[in-house]
């Protein structure tokens, strides 16, 4: 099968910016990672998006657009203009005329028992500005079959861990933990589709807590953690909550967890004992899963925070596994989301499944995405 150079655009539920990747691919295997760059966003434009995920509260049909969110998403959908072109002018010539755009938009809500999700992006504007197609509203068709329309990287995943050397593939069954906003888990078995579902609050809650009472956006590194205490009580009140004794799939929105159970507690001793429920919740994933993961690839913004990793080393080395961050495998942690919307653009172009039961529920293997043509090739 003829591979195709794409490119993809994430902007997560940390909305910190953007992160670019480029990829080389069939939309079955991984043929080459290419370069990934990030661009980030300013505190002002953070601030609008924290507002509208308020705005977005109101919507019932994910069309819609209150307040100030057609606005906003248009701005959404320049500054993601800006960084492919940034991007492409700063890598290699057989890079600069992709195939295809695989583009994720914003999240500003995500209520799958309601069938709602809206990402904020105008895919058409985008393949009009950069004359490039553009795959978007990728996670909207898995949940009218039924789906949670989340997580959607698991196909990536499962590619991507074939991909890597012999020694790591030789440890299958195993998993890759992506510590965004929310964190969630692929289990990639020796044989058969992946397995896959959010598992709890990833940064969202410790960035929140920092900003909150000490002013700074995240706990870089996790030194602020590194400076307090696990308070058990606080980590048991949040693993007390329903979502976690749910089979998969599942999925959450950024607002499902919040820091009430954490009120009252010193700067330094919140950030520890969120990074313990984050590192928990992600153990406590082998509860649905069919067997022990024998290695637990970790990407994603909260690789970097240090108790998190302690955490799940740990906790993984109890149950007989070991933990590799992304880098340690030979990949770019802070790119494989980026890089999976790249290779989901690519199946989609295929008519491949994105999502499969085991991952979303959807009732079966779904394809989906909207192709948008930039003018004059439609």
């Amino acid at each position: 099968m003829t591979t195709m150079r794409a490119i993809g655009l994430m902007s997560g539920t940390s909305m910190d910016g953007i992160d670019i990747a480029a990829l080389e691919t069939d939309g079955e295997t991984v043929t080459t990672r290419g370069p990934t760059r990030f661009a980030p966003y300013d505190a002002a434009f953070r601030r609008r998006l924290e507002a509208a995920l308020e705005t977005a509260k109101s919507i019932v049909d994910r069309r819609d657009r209150p307040g100030d969110l057609a606005d906003l998403e248009r701005e959404i959908t320049r500054r993601h203009v800006q960084a492919v072109r940034d991007f492409l002018a700063a890598v290699g010539e057989e890079w600069r005329s992709p195939s295809v755009v695989g583009f994720h938009g914003q999240t500003v809500l995500h209520r799958p028992g309601l069938g709602v999700t809206v990402q904020l992006g105008d895919g058409a504007l985008l393949a009009d500005e950069l004359a490039v197609p553009v795959v978007h509203d990728m996670r909207a068709n898995d949940m009218l079959r039924g789906g949670q329309g989340a997580p959607l990287v698991p196909a990536y995943h499962a590619a991507l861990a074939r991909s890597l050397p012999d020694a790591f593939v030789a440890q299958l069954p195993m998993v890759f933990v992506n510590i965004g906003g929310i964190s969630n888990i692929t289990y990639v078995p020796r044989d058969g589709d992946p397995i896959a579902f959010d598992t709890g609050p990833g940064n969202t809650l410790i960035d929140q807590w920092v900003s909150r009472e000490a002013g700074v956006p995240f706990d870089a590194g996790g030194a602020i953690a590194s400076e307090g205490s696990v308070v058990r009580s606080v980590v048991a009140r949040y693993l007390d909550n329903a979502f976690f004794a749910k089979e998969g799939p599942k999925s959450l929105d950024r607002n499902d967890f919040n820091l009430d159970p954490a009120e009252g507690l010193e700067l330094a001793d919140g950030a520890r004992t969120l990074a313990a429920v984050s590192a928990e919740a992600i153990l406590k994933s082998v509860e649905h899963l069919p067997e022990m993961p024998k290695l637990w690839i970790v990407c994603g913004g909260g690789r970097k925070n240090a108790r998190i990793v302690d955490d799940l080393r740990a906790g993984a080395e109890r149950m007989r596994g070991s933990v590799a961050v992304a880098e340690d495998a030979g990949l770019d942690g802070d790119a494989t989301e980026a890089e999976a919307w790249a290779f989901l653009a690519a199946r989609s172009l295929r008519g491949l499944p994105l999502t499969f039961p085991t991952t979303t529920g959807c009732k079966e293997p779904a394809t989906g995405g909207v192709l948008n043509k930039p003018k004059g090739a439609r």
